[in-house]
């Protein structure tokens, strides 16, 4: 299977201290799913902004789609980011724009027509169960409402490379799982999922996923063939 991204021996480093992260080297196939785990401080978040082009690395290449991020001009950047879904931990919605709104901007980036954008986002207001807060802007809705719009927004066009972090961290158990399942319906389609989070006992409801742990900047498991890893500390 191809690979739709490819790190090699990539190195992050924020002004002149230490590499955030070091050395990484592994691929993602088309249509894999994977969990990204580690402890505070390990680097995920630094990785995710990698993957979702936030960051050019200090050194070493990344592919992705086939090509090289490293040396891409900058004017193709925003193409290849709408090829990328990402749901990020602090929400990032437009707080002038409603939750119906928030959630078509992508198709409306993408240059979708108006008649084609009700019936998909009226759908994804349905299953995310905020159907009676299409109107609301973002202000107005809780923690764990302001999630779902924010995951509703990424898959809304069926990225080819979705980003999580931390999906579930502000919705009840019950809303994880269904959010769970949303992303594996996406995976099974095609898009290929990364999902950064501490839920532990998502874990086993995606048997196919592959495991990749950062520990201290480095993949502790570059293989991602660790498939129970040993629980948190309490």
């Amino acid at each position: 299977m191809a690979s739709i991204v490819q790190f090699e021996n990539v190195g992050l480093r924020y002004g002149e201290g230490a590499e955030t992260l070091s050395d990484l080297s592994f691929s993602l196939a088309e249509g894999s799913f994977h969990f990204l785990l580690g402890p505070s401080g390990a680097g995920k978040t630094s990785l995710l902004r990698l993957l979702y082009l936030a960051q050019r690395p200090s050194r070493g290449i990344i592919r992705l789609f086939g090509e090289d991020m490293v040396l891409a001009p900058r004017g193709r950047m925003p193409g290849f980011r709408r090829r990328i879904g990402v749901v990020f931990q602090d929400f990032r919605l437009v707080p002038h724009l409603s939750t119906r709104d928030n959630i078509a901007l992508p198709l409306r980036v993408a240059g979708i027509a108006e008649a084609d954008i009700a019936g998909p986002v009226g759908e994804m207001l349905g299953w995310i169960g905020l159907a009676d807060r299409a109107d609301a802007r973002p202000a107005t809705l809780s923690g764990g409402e302001q999630q779902r719009v924010a995951i509703a927004r990424a898959v809304i066009n069926r990225p080819e490379i979705l980003i999580a972090d931390e999906p579930t961290g502000n919705v009840d158990p019950e809303m994880g799982e269904r959010l769970l399942k949303l992303f594996e319906s996406l995976n099974r389609l095609g898009t290929t999922v990364v999902m950064a989070t501490h839920d532990y006992h998502l874990l086993p409801r995606v048997p196919q996923a592959r495991l990749m742990r950062l520990d201290k900047g480095r993949l502790a498991d570059p293989t991602g063939t660790l498939r129970h890893p040993p629980e948190p500390a309490r």
